[in-house]
């Protein structure tokens, strides 16, 4: 099936053409999922770290997130929404870590560097490693 007709698929015209398009999608919602119950974890069970360095470490995985979007979708509009939503989903995260959990509590540093991950990942579009995923799948 050439990419084109591929493009023309229910679901699949916002994504690159890949030969398996399911599996990398899958990928990423997977990522995604990993998020979202490590995010909701009790406090008790996450290592101590030093204060202040786990914003790091939410941005650096939204600009996974983010950087991963990038690889699997084709179109701006595409991306546009998947950054969007990331966002969204940092912004839901700290609001169910308080409202959810007696151990977590909301952090606007968090939602800054979750956003800030997600622009930072966004930005690999402009590489010229953005189809790094597209050319592996090819093989």
């Amino acid at each position: 099936m050439t990419p084109r007709a591929r493009a023309r698929l229910p679901g699949t015209g916002a994504l690159k053409p890949f030969a398996r398009p399911q599996r990398w999608l899958v990928a990423w919602w997977g990522m995604i999922a990993v998020v979202i119950v490590g995010s909701m974890l009790p406090a008790l069970l996450l290592p101590d770290l030093p204060p202040g360095s786990d914003k790091i470490e939410h941005l650096l995985g939204y600009a996974l997130l983010a950087a991963w979007a990038v690889q699997i979708f084709a179109t701006r509009r595409a991306l546009l929404m998947a950054g969007a939503g990331l966002v969204a989903l940092g912004i839901a995260i700290e609001v169910a870590q308080d409202a959810l959990t007696t151990t977590r509590m909301m952090d606007a540093g968090d939602v800054l560097a979750n956003t800030m991950g997600v622009l930072l990942g966004l930005a690999t579009h402009f590489a010229a490693m953005r189809d790094a995923l597209a050319r592996y799948d090819a093989r």
